[in-house]
C-alpha cells in the first residue's frame, strides 16, 4: 500500500502538511457519537499515531448516532470495532487501543507515557471529563473538549470557542464551575452548541458510569461535534512549526 490514498489531501496541504500529520500523535478518549467520528476524520486525514480509549461495548441504543454501532456489532467492544475500521482506512496507522474507563491514576499514566501532540476529550460524563482536562492542562498538552450534543437539532449553532465563552450548554456550565475550583478559567478549546437544549428530551438514569441523566440525540449532531473537534486538531497540527 502506498500513500496515493492521500493524493487529494496532499493537493490541499502539500507534502509538508502531510508529513506533519504523519508524525503527529493524537489521543482520542471516548468513542461514542462524537469520538468515533472524530477518530475517523483524524485517521482519514493521515495522522500517523493514534491512541483510542473507551471501556464500553456497543449497545442497540447507540445505533442512531455512533459510527461503530451496527446490529452486527451490538455487544462488541467499541475500541475493537473502531480500531478495525481505522486500520482498514490506514493500515500503516500506529494505533494503540485502551479498552478501559480511565480512573484518574491511569489517565495521568497514559498522558505521561504518550507524548501526545493533541488530546480529543469526547467523554460525556462530568467527573472523568474534568479529570482528563485537568491532567492535560497540568502537563501543558493541547486539548479540545466536546460539550453536550444532546437535546440539540440545529447544526448551524455548533462552534469551537474557549471554555470561558461557552453558553446555553448544561454540561459546559458544570465543567466551567468545577474547573474554576481548580483555578482554571480559560485556555481549553471546546466544541459546543449555543442552541437551547430541548428539556422535554431529558431522561433520568440509575447513575451508573457517572451519568445521572441524558438528553435525546439525533444522528448528525454528535457527528458534527466530532467533525469540529477533528478539524481543530488537524488544522493545528498542519500549522505547527
Amino acid at each position: 500500500m502506498d500513500k496515493y490514498w492521500l493524493e487529494r489531501t496532499e493537493l490541499l496541504i502539500k507534502e509538508e502538511g502531510l508529513e506533519k500529520l504523519t508524525k503527529a500523535n493524537v489521543l482520542v478518549v471516548g468513542l461514542g457519537g462524537v469520538g468515533s467520528f472524530a477518530a475517523e476524520f483524524i485517521a482519514r486525514a493521515g495522522v500517523g499515531n493514534m491512541t483510542i480509549v473507551d471501556g464500553d461495548t456497543v449497545d442497540i441504543t447507540n445505533i442512531n448516532r455512533q459510527l461503530p454501532a451496527l446490529h452486527s456489532t451490538v455487544g462488541k467492544h467499541k475500541v475493537e470495532v473502531v480500531a478495525e475500521r481505522l486500520l482498514d482506512i490506514n493500515p500503516r496507522l500506529n494505533l494503540t487501543k485502551i479498552n478501559e474507563f480511565l480512573n484518574p491514576e491511569r489517565m495521568g499514566q497514559i498522558l505521561d507515557e504518550g507524548k501526545f501532540d493533541y488530546i480529543l476529550d469526547c467523554i460525556d460524563s462530568v467527573t472523568p471529563k474534568l479529570t482528563l482536562l485537568i491532567a492535560a492542562r497540568r502537563r501543558k498538552i493541547k486539548v479540545v473538549s466536546s460539550m453536550g450534543a444532546g437535546g440539540k437539532t440545529d447544526p448551524s449553532k455548533v462552534m469551537v470557542r474557549d471554555i470561558s465563552k461557552t453558553h446555553n450548554c448544561y454540561l459546559a456550565k458544570q465543567v466551567r464551575k468545577r474547573l474554576k475550583k481548580e483555578k482554571i478559567n480559560k485556555g481549553i478549546r471546546c466544541v459546543f452548541s449555543n442552541e437551547i437544549q430541548n428539556e422535554e428530551s431529558l431522561k433520568m438514569t440509575d447513575g451508573s458510569n457517572y451519568k445521572r441523566s441524558f438528553y435525546g440525540t439525533i444522528s448528525y449532531i454528535p457527528a458534527i461535534f466530532g467533525l469540529y473537534a477533528a478539524a481543530e486538531v488537524i488544522n493545528h497540527l498542519i500549522k505547527k512549526d
